[in-house]
């Protein structure tokens, strides 16, 4: 992609994973198994043709993520635990540091059918802009954590998470230059942000994969 259209290399990728999971019913979401994988596998398979490289965003004990391939970042020990944003802070300075990225694609765990070119349609969206985030929309709702990000927002980011009561994803976002992307609804209705809370949010993606196989 040329730099006239867009960021023009390919973003750095994280999927984020630190929520609690209280209303799944165990202690960990992006272990729960969809399709017989884990939640984490399909949501990296998903990441990996469209950032490279890639990283999950996760608090405790790193081992039964890192089993996957991706790098698992904690959240930055000055705003730990302050909601999804902590996370992408975290995924920001790692782009920057060490996956020499000028951008972070991200996405959450609990959401296996988003959509297969987010990363392409949201840098198309950002522009030339370097300071610009670029975020999903789908039947009028926005998708925040669904965001292509610059990591040269990482110094505001980390002030806004040390200085602000509210630090939703979305009151950051409106405070600085984003544009929305808006992905259609799939012919049957279903939203390519379908997200699982509950075990029966888990059986209903279920009933969704098996339909969607040839």
């Amino acid at each position: 992609m040329s730099a006239a259209s867009g960021p023009s290399a390919r973003p750095a990728g994280l999927v984020l994973a630190g929520g609690a999971s209280r209303r799944m019913g165990g202690p960990d979401k992006a272990l729960a198994p969809l399709g017989g994988r884990p939640l984490i596998a399909h949501a990296l398979d998903r990441l990996r043709p469209q950032a490279s490289p890639v990283a999950v965003s996760a608090n405790g004990d790193p081992g039964p993520l890192s089993a996957f391939g991706a790098q698992v970042l904690a959240d930055p020990h000055e705003v730990r635990m302050r909601g999804p944003l902590s996370g992408i802070l975290s995924g920001l300075i790692w782009a920057d540091r060490e996956a020499r990225a000028t951008h972070l694609l991200t996405v959450a765990v609990d959401t296996p059918f988003f959509a297969a070119d987010l990363g392409t349609r949201l840098a198309a969206a950002a522009g030339a802009k370097a300071d610009r985030a670029a975020v999903a929309r789908s039947g009028g709702r926005w998708h925040p954590v669904f965001a292509l990000w610059p990591v040269a927002a990482a110094d505001r980011l980390a002030r806004f998470l040390r200085e602000e009561e509210d630090v939703s994803v979305m009151r950051f976002l409106l405070g600085g230059d984003v544009v929305p992307v808006d992905f259609a609804l799939r012919d049957d209705g279903g939203d390519p942000f379908f997200n699982i809370n509950t075990p029966q949010d888990l059986a209903s993606a279920d009933a969704m994969q098996r339909a969607r196989r040839p």
